[in-house]
């Protein structure tokens, strides 16, 4: 004689379940504050949270034939009841997110979604990490039992990946169809596909940004410290020294060819003390046909305006500045260098105007104030030399020069510090 399965209630099942659907939105309020607390990433990811719909819980109750005296009693506990996603911008933020969820929560199972599939098949990929619930996420007040082996599902997408699976599951898991014909199913695998391939390329971009940025920051160090050397030592002008050439590897994987790729090398050059070549490939891109748009042009004069410095040809770095805000208006740094230029050149009041646009545009620069203070104490302007000077302190400036000025106009003036 076969053995009678036990179908659940239905009713008996939902009530038990609404009755904790308040508690499941206390629990993910309180560990979507948690991540907010400890996840950082390269870009601010964003969070979204939900709990099971008793539709969907009561149809999987059932695939799982669930004992009726089991469920008149207790919640029967599924692992994804209670879901967050942490949406990310970027690949390479999936693993860190995982990573600090792991440091920061009990984790009892990962999940990788999506990474059995082939290339013909059509799916998305998800990380799922189950946590058990802290607890200081459980709430407070609560008359009513939590299992022990009550889970909290926290998914990690990138922003492509969420969008697919949203579509996706409009398309298949709410719907009866699946789709059986094979030129419909190709287009879907291909639209993941290029989903897939987008993520990928995003993140190619982010990491050269990342290495041109690093490049770009090491080549404005570099500029800096030849301004302090000539600014500090009036001999330096005489003393231009060609540091020793090196090897230059191409560093891109991803845009061989491109202006970019020609920046990169051109700042690495510049970097490791190969201006001439340098020069060459900055010279070779505001040559290249079709002419760059405007911002490229800005950039590219600015960098270039710099190596002129660095080889001590400031008519030449004076023109370059001179172009690159003619072609970005809202260039604070190339202003800032301008005046700079005009500074070396002795030409202070036209320094002071162009300070004056660095400034303007960006009113928070502690090394401007100082310069602009430096070439007001040589127009005489004792008055706007110490304001200048008083600002960059007080905006973190902590420098034996700008302190030196301070004091040498404090005593000119006649006043006590």
């Amino acid at each position: 004689m076969e053995q009678t399965i036990l179908y659940p209630k239905k009713q008996q099942i939902q009530e038990i379940y609404d009755a904790y659907r308040p508690v499941f939105a206390e629990i993910m309020g309180n560990i979507e504050s948690r991540l907010k607390l400890t996840i950082s990433l390269s870009s601010m990811p964003t969070y979204k949270s939900r709990i099971k719909s008793f539709k969907s819980y009561y149809r999987k109750v059932l695939r799982q034939k669930a004992d009726e005296a089991e469920t008149s009693k207790a919640l029967v506990t599924l692992t994804d009841m209670m879901g967050i996603r942490v949406i990310c911008a970027f690949l390479e933020d999936i693993k860190l997110a995982v990573d600090q969820i792991k440091e920061n929560f009990d984790v009892k199972e990962v999940e990788y979604k999506g990474a059995e599939q082939n290339f013909r098949e059509f799916g998305y990929e998800s990380i799922h990490v189950l946590v058990a619930i802290p607890e200081d996420c459980r709430p407070r007040n609560c008359n009513l039992t939590l299992p022990e082996n009550l889970v909290c599902e926290i998914q990690v997408r990138t922003i492509l990946q969420d969008a697919w699976a949203e579509v996706e599951h409009e398309l298949i898991y709410k719907t009866e169809f699946t789709p059986f014909d094979m030129p419909l199913r190709r287009k879907l695998a291909s639209m993941n596909a290029s989903l897939s391939l987008a993520d990928i390329i995003f993140q190619e971009i982010r990491d050269y940004q990342k290495k041109l940025q690093g490049a770009v920051s090491a080549r404005r160090e570099s500029f800096y410290e030849k301004v302090d050397e000539f600014t500090n030592h009036s001999e330096t002008k005489e003393k231009i020294v060609k540091e020793e050439p090196k090897n230059l590897t191409r560093v891109s994987p991803y845009v061989h060819g491109t202006i970019d790729d020609m920046i990169l090398a051109a700042i690495q050059a510049h970097n490791q003390g190969e201006l001439d070549t340098a020069l060459q490939i900055y010279t070779e891109i505001l040559k290249s046909e079709p002419i760059p748009p405007k911002p490229v042009l800005a950039v590219i004069r600015k960098h270039r305006g710099m190596a002129f410095f660095a080889k001590g040809l400031y008519e030449e770095a004076l023109e370059d500045f001179q172009e690159s805000v003619k072609n970005d208006e809202k260039g604070f740094r190339s202003y800032y260098y301008l005046g700079i230029v005009y500074s070396v050149m002795d030409n202070n009041a036209e320094a002071v105007k162009a300070f004056d646009k660095s400034l303007e545009l960006n009113e928070f620069q502690s090394h401007a104030h100082y310069r602009r203070a430096v070439a007001y104490f040589k127009l005489g302007d004792d008055s706007k030399a110490l304001a200048d000077v008083t600002a960059a302190e007080q905006l973190g400036l902590e420098d034996a020069d700008c302190a030196a000025l301070h004091e040498k106009i404090v005593k000119k003036m006649g006043m006590s510090m």
